[in-house]
């Protein structure tokens, strides 16, 4: 079975390369550290990572405008798509701090953590994009693995399944009752979307050819952008 046919939550970009492998390694570094941390508390891992994952879109569009400036060539749709990227985490954010009340240790920790990682993705960015996609494409993946976890918790019974916060209801058009799982499951399509986006993003950097099918630059909550572009 084919990468582009497996189901979204199963999807992984075997390393290839070095500079795969490095991306890799870092990813799974940084899931340790994020599964001692927090272990099953599922919203306040959300509230941490969503943070950071806000970062590289950002940081991503920033520097591809200006490489574009510089070289006064198209971007091919990459800076809308990078910048509904930090948008969509910035949403994800904004949703689980109504799900998980974050304390102060925790807010102490997101400025720490944004901080370092925005001053390194920065510098990878400039120095290696490709590698950089990479590394949001193999985050992405452990995204979809959290979420589904989280899933799971929910399912079993574990983690209580409220109403769906109003923000999340009204950025993702939800219904009026829907819940927290209802939520979970569209964050965990926007993190699929991305990790897929990215990884197509460093594939086209290596010069390899990529699924346009399977690389659409936006999810279905970013229609008007899609119209506009």
């Amino acid at each position: 079975m084919t990468e582009a046919a497996k189901p979204f939550a199963e999807r992984h970009h075997e390393p290839r390369d070095a500079g795969d492998a490095f991306a890799y390694g870092v990813t799974k570094f940084l899931r340790f550290f994020a599964d001692t941390l927090f272990a099953r508390r599922y919203g306040h891992r959300a509230i941490v990572l969503e943070t950071v994952a806000a970062v590289p879109g950002m940081v991503g569009a920033t520097l591809t405008h200006l490489r574009c400036l510089r070289r006064m060539t198209d971007d091919h749709g990459w800076i809308r798509t990078l910048m509904e990227e930090a948008e969509n985490e910035r949403m994800h954010l904004m949703t689980f701090i109504e799900v998980a009340r974050p304390n102060l240790f925790e807010r102490m920790l997101i400025l720490a953590v944004q901080w370092l990682f925005y001053i390194g993705f920065f510098a990878l960015y400039l120095l290696a994009p490709r590698v950089a996609h990479r590394l949001v494409g193999y985050f992405e993946e452990e995204a979809v693995v959290s979420y589904t976890h989280y899933l799971a918790e929910i399912d079993a019974g574990r983690h209580a399944n409220g109403p769906a916060p109003a923000i999340a209801r009204h950025y993702w058009h939800l219904p009026a009752g829907a819940t927290l799982r209802d939520v979970v499951l569209v964050i965990r399509e926007d993190e699929a979307h991305h990790r897929d986006v990215n990884h197509g993003f460093a594939s086209e950097l290596a010069g390899e050819a990529v699924d346009q099918a399977d690389h659409a630059p936006y999810p279905d909550h970013a229609a008007d952008i899609r119209m506009a572009a």
